[in-house]
């Protein structure tokens, strides 16, 4: 039967595997816009990073509002939503850090410090979404 997830499950769904967060932000013109992320939990918050020019850096540098979409799409299925407010960084060392370490999750820890230098030049963005809101169901069709 669905049900709601606890937080320790929640988190866990989230750090499992290699799965891709949707992620969506607020265009100048309020309209959303959805684009999929690579990230990590950071304790409370999810970390990512994304270009400064792409169109999610120029919306969340406007609007920090998001919201991430994270699903299991076989059955049962599941999913977890995160809100949050989004802190912007271009720090070089923190970049550098959480781009390895978001690149050993999806490349594997042989690509990671390639994947970190490509992901940690000058025109990134470091991006921190404080969560403060979360829904998360598991064994949807059950």
């Amino acid at each position: 039967m669905a049900h709601h997830m606890t937080d320790e499950e929640w988190r866990a769904f989230l750090s499992r595997g290699t799965r891709t967060g949707k992620l969506s932000t607020v265009k100048a013109d309020g309209a959303p816009h959805v684009a999929p992320v690579w990230f990590l939990l950071d304790g409370p918050d999810l970390v990512f990073n994304t270009g400064k020019e792409s169109v999610k850096g120029r919306n969340l540098a406007r609007d920090g509002r998001v919201a991430l979409c994270v699903d299991d799409d076989r059955p049962p299925f599941a999913f977890v939503v995160v809100q949050g407010q989004a802190e912007l960084s271009e720090e070089p060392e923190a970049l550098r850090e959480w781009a390895t370490r978001i690149a050993a999750r999806y490349m594997g820890a042989e690509a990671a410090q390639e994947f970190g230098r490509r992901n940690a030049v000058p025109g990134e963005l470091l991006v921190r979404v404080r969560i403060d809101k979360v829904l998360a169901m598991a064994d949807v069709a059950d």
